[in-house]
């Protein structure tokens, strides 16, 4: 299959490759001039997502600047409550914002049967992308696993303490597991559409898997992210599926085990030696530059990429960021990293 040459999905296969495959979680976004333009243009952060041409020029940008070795679609993960019905707003200066669900009783204001009239332009996007990327880009769909988009659903907003969020996990459980149910539900059926529009790539967002407990982990980051990853594989067993649980230190070897994940991204505070003795042996990884450095740049920037090459280059990797592009970054520092990067480090 001529997919298989791709850098990014050998990477995925498990093959070692001299140059590891790269690209960067935001890539796409506030700080290229270019995607300002374009955001000006859509009118607000939520039109930019549903516009089909706006969001596919600004997937594109970052790969006429870099050559990245795969685009990720531009949307948010926070498209599904609101396809579901619930309200959704994102305000300058503080984030999204939606109507807060904190009991079970909240539940009835969700349904999923309606999500892919919303979520429609979403899969026009993946379906311009499929065939605007270079030959050689891979294009990744995307979308927030459970916990992490019930956190925002149940808090309202972003949180510090999420003590909203575990107070209803913790305090009404078979409760909780409904609102779960729901996502793991809405969330499969979204992934699954994105495929079928040319997705050959899923990731799966974890961002706030570490405020768990260890059995909090396991019931509402571990068991929905498998129930995901089997409802995919068993329409398309071979599409490589990224799980990216942030913040979820020695859990990682559980995650990577009984998820069915085929390849797991690392945030920056994972102990590189830890990783290629115990979690690549599993399978891929993927990190986990921590994204200051592409703001201060300069030797130091360069000495931490080559640790980070030096440490995972012996098995399978994908070079990534811990977390995403923040607005602060030079662009010619994305540059030069790229270009250490490709000239071997």
């Amino acid at each position: 299959m001529p997919n298989q040459k791709k850098l990014f999905l050998r990477a995925l296969a498990g093959e070692t490759l001299p140059t590891p495959p790269i690209w960067l979680m935001r890539q796409a976004g506030r700080y290229l001039p270019e995607y300002r333009a374009t955001r000006g243009e859509a009118g607000s952060f939520l039109d930019l997502c549903y516009n089909p041409d706006l969001a596919c020029e600004v997937t594109l940008q970052p790969l006429r600047r870099y050559d990245f070795d795969a685009a990720i679609l531009f949307s948010d993960i926070l498209v599904i409550p609101q396809a579901l019905g619930q309200h959704l707003a994102f305000k300058q200066g503080e984030g999204p914002q939606l109507d807060p669900i904190r009991d079970q009783a909240g539940l009835t204001r969700l349904n999923i049967d309606g999500i892919h009239d919303v979520l429609g332009p979403i899969y026009e996007t993946v379906a311009k992308l499929s065939s605007a990327i270079p030959e050689h880009t891979t294009l990744i769909g995307f979308a927030g696993a459970p916990w992490t988009v019930a956190t925002y659903m149940v808090e309202g907003k972003g949180s510090k303490d999420f003590a909203n969020i575990r107070r209803f996990a913790y305090g009404d459980p078979d409760g909780f597991a409904k609102l779960i149910d729901i996502l793991v539900e809405a969330t499969t059926q979204y992934l699954l559409a994105q495929i079928k529009a040319g997705a050959e790539v899923i990731q799966l967002f974890e961002t706030w898997g570490g405020v768990l407990s260890e059995n909090g982990f396991h019931r509402w980051v571990i068991e929905p992210t498998c129930k995901i990853v089997q409802n995919i594989k068993a329409e398309y067993p071979d599409m490589p599926i990224i799980g990216f649980p942030r913040g979820a230190g020695l859990h990682l070897l559980d995650f990577k085990n009984l998820t069915g994940v085929d390849a797991v991204g690392l945030d920056s505070g994972v102990p590189l030696k830890w990783v290629a003795e115990n979690l690549q042996k599993l399978g891929p990884v993927q990190g986990n530059l921590d994204p200051m450095y592409l703001i201060t740049g300069g030797d130091e920037m360069l000495a931490e990429t080559r640790r980070i090459l030096t440490t995972l280059g012996n098995g399978p990797f994908i070079f990534n960021l811990g977390h995403g592009i923040t607005p602060e970054t030079p662009p010619e520092n994305v540059g030069k990293l790229v270009d250490f990067i490709r000239n071997g480090g």
